[in-house]
């Protein structure tokens, strides 16, 4: 049924955790792309972009800087990180002012290289209006300090759990409605020597994202600004019905067969192989690594779904801009000036257009009207009728927020701690600043 080969394996391994922390293996090191040249040659100026990527296939921000660089004749300086230290390795070149002239960024300031903490920090310059007008309302907290734009979104990515369809029409399937469903679903598959989810758990990023896709609708479903009452002391993680509900129904799972066998030691091959090969029916991971997938895994069908809800409950998704892009402040004015320029091209809607699709995600806005990529389908209402939140994590004080809750359940899937625990752990990261 599919193409398995470890270079498939690779590509896959890094995009089931591009959005979140990132914990992925790729290059060593900064390198110069082969999207335009040096920066500032010729007779136009040139600006260097630094962006996190995979080795192993071209990035979608390298063929944007190829398609900007045909159309204008801009030479673009594209530069990679390796995902797992990028957001340290962004923030070292910033403060010793030799980072590039754009770069990328992830909004909200719940992530080592998070917009609003740089911008705070004087090292982000501020963008023009062109920049503004494409911030969706909703995500303008993300985005913006003191009435300033520092980071420009370039998608929506919708964050579900990722459904292999075709897999499951085989086992005879269906998408569970909720979560008694579902569970009796695990008990049926695992009866068939296959599993309903395919979980990297010695990944924590795999772990903390399959946390937040089920607080979409036991937590941010009924309480939108539950993150912002946090910040207010009037809740918390240790004490919320909805949080607790995430950790009881992560343990049901575990006791219920939902997961792979040998689930707390798997990595990211544990999902690429078992969606692959079809042992297991769905894996937590971003709506973009979708698209890529069945690119590279010969007749795998996969959609976006939300993962069910509590009995009772109602569907509801995660969906927002996980990456944007910022201007250096310290760079020279003609490069910011060229950047600026570069973010101006980007915000026409052709162009967001295309690299929308180059992405496999959501476009920024218009979403209602937008012909989605078909892996979409099953959530389109959901994100038309404004049925989603952003990732929570984006708008976490810090990142150690997101690192305990990740830790905390790995320890319960290997057997250890208590979910009391785990969430007065969370509490206490909020906490620390």
């Amino acid at each position: 049924m599919t193409k398995q080969n470890s270079g498939i394996r690779r590509r896959l391994s890094a995009l089931v955790a591009v959005p979140l922390a990132g914990a992925l293996s790729l290059s060593a090191c900064s390198t110069s792309g082969d999207a335009g040249g040096d920066s500032g040659s010729g007779d136009k100026q040139g600006f260097s972009f630094l962006f996190p990527t995979s080795t192993t296939t071209e990035s979608p921000y390298e063929a944007l800087a190829k398609k900007y660089t045909a159309e204008t004749g801009v030479a673009i300086d594209a530069r990679k990180l390796p995902n797992d230290s990028y957001g340290t390795s962004l923030r070292t070149q910033l403060q010793g002012g030799n980072a590039a002239d754009l770069m990328v960024v992830a909004p909200g300031r719940g992530q080592d290289y998070a917009v609003l903490p740089l911008a705070e920090a004087g090292l982000l310059e501020p963008l023009s209006a062109g920049s503004t007008a494409v911030v969706p309302d909703a995500y303008k907290a993300l985005l913006e300090q003191d009435g300033k734009t520092y980071a420009q979104p370039t998608d929506i990515v919708p964050v579900g759990i990722v459904w292999n369809s075709g897999a499951a029409t085989e086992a005879g399937a269906q998408f569970p409605a909720d979560a008694t469903a579902m569970l009796s679903l695990c008990q049926d598959l695992t009866g068939k020597g296959k599993s309903l989810v395919a979980l990297a758990g010695s990944a924590p990023p795999n772990v903390g994202l399959m946390a937040m896709s089920l607080s979409a609708s036991r937590v941010y479903a009924q309480t939108p600004d539950w993150n912002q009452q946090r910040a207010d002391g009037k809740v918390s993680f240790a004490q919320d019905a909805g949080w607790k509900d995430v950790v009881a129904t992560i343990e049901q799972m575990n006791k219920g067969g939902c997961f792979q066998k040998g689930a707390a030691g798997g990595g990211f091959d544990a999902i690429t192989q078992g969606l692959a090969r079809g042992t297991s029916l769905s894996a937590f991971a971003p709506g973009g690594s979708a698209t890529e997938i069945m690119n590279n895994a010969e007749g795998v069908t996969l959609e976006i779904r939300a993962f069910p809800p509590a009995a009772g409950g109602k569907q509801y998704l995660l969906a927002s801009p996980n990456y944007a892009m910022s201007i250096n402040a310290k760079a020279d004015a003609e490069q910011k000036k060229a950047a600026q320029t570069f973010l101006e091209w980007l915000a026409k809607p052709e162009n967001a257009a295309e690299f929308t699709k180059i992405e496999g995600q959501v476009p920024i806005s218009g979403v209602e009207g937008a012909e989605l990529a078909p892996q979409y389908a099953t959530v389109k209402d959901l994100l038309a009728g404004g049925d989603y939140a952003p990732l929570p994590n984006l708008s976490w004080p810090n990142p150690s927020v997101y690192d305990q809750l990740s830790k905390g359940l790995q320890g319960l899937i290997a057997g250890r701690g208590d979910a009391a625990s785990v969430l007065a752990a969370v509490d206490k990261a909020w906490d620390s600043k």
